[in-house]
């Protein structure tokens, strides 16, 4: 069961739509269908690997739109976005599949990955065991998790199944309560999201305040309001290894020029 309740944000009006959008594609695609699927599916990269490196590690975002600034990029092209960013140093790419707020796909995630040879997230509202089946049935190397949309034990299922899939997931928390429940799940890849999901406003100043309560054996990225070297230095130096960064590169007139910026130190520094 999921440990949101409904208060009418943003957030609610998604997992509505989400919650109506599974319930009908699972009547259509039973999960049996979904696990001939995973049987064909490409083989997995290697996620945790991606993050793990002693670098800059940036999880560059794949997406048109999103509810707090409508459409991000248009036209959006997920071949080309994820052929240049990879060949900018991106460690590994995030894609949003949702079709309604965000205006994506499975097919967008699918064309990314055979495009590049770098791990691919899926970047969604997942909460039920048949979405982490359609995920890896559509090749994707991990998923998010939400904490803030989770009930424990689903919690604790869905991180296990994605194992049992060979995708370790990134879970998403803000609070300190949501990171305890996390680390209690047994989330491996904790992502600290800047954005509240309730009033979608971004203040970095929260990954600050929870990094230090992240073991350093675990992956710890940082999420949302990302926008120049100089953020992901300090970030690094507190803990973090990765950083998910979306809406700045998609604004961006040249994605691959914007993503090499934030990764090399401005000149005359060191």
């Amino acid at each position: 069961m999921s440990a949101h309740a409904n208060t009418g944000t943003v957030l609610d009006r998604i997992l509505e739509f989400r919650r109506a959008e599974v319930d009908h594609r699972k009547r259509v695609l039973p999960e049996t269908a979904l696990k001939y699927g995973v049987k064909a599916a490409t083989p997995l990269r290697d996620f945790f690997a991606a993050l793990e490196r002693n670098a800059l590690n940036v999880l560059a975002e794949l997406k048109p739109a999103s509810p707090s600034r409508g459409v991000i990029r248009d036209p959006f092209d997920p071949v080309g976005l994820a052929k240049c960013l990879e060949s900018a140093g991106a460690a590994a790419l995030s894609v949003l599949t949702e079709s309604e707020f965000f205006r994506s796909s499975l097919k967008n995630l699918r064309d990314a990955r055979k495009a590049v040879q770098l791990p691919v997230l899926r970047k969604d509202f997942i909460f039920d065991p048949w979405q982490v089946w359609e995920t890896r049935a559509n090749d994707a190397d991990s998923f998010l998790l939400i904490v803030a949309i989770l009930g424990d034990e689903i919690l604790r299922d869905l991180i296990a199944l994605g194992r049992e899939l060979g995708m370790e997931p990134l879970v998403e928390v803000h609070t300190p309560e949501e990171l305890d429940r996390a680390l209690a799940a047994g989330a491996r890849i904790i992502g600290v999201n800047n954005r509240d999901l309730k009033s979608l406003t971004v203040n970095i100043e929260t990954s600050f305040d929870l990094v230090g309560r992240i073991p350093d054996a675990f992956i710890a990225v940082s999420e949302s309001g990302l926008r120049t070297h100089d953020d992901l230095a300090k970030l690094r130096a507190a803990g973090f290894d990765a950083f998910l960064i979306g809406t700045h590169l998609m604004l961006s007139p040249d994605p691959a020029a914007a993503l090499a910026a934030l990764l090399t130190p401005p000149t005359g520094t060191t």
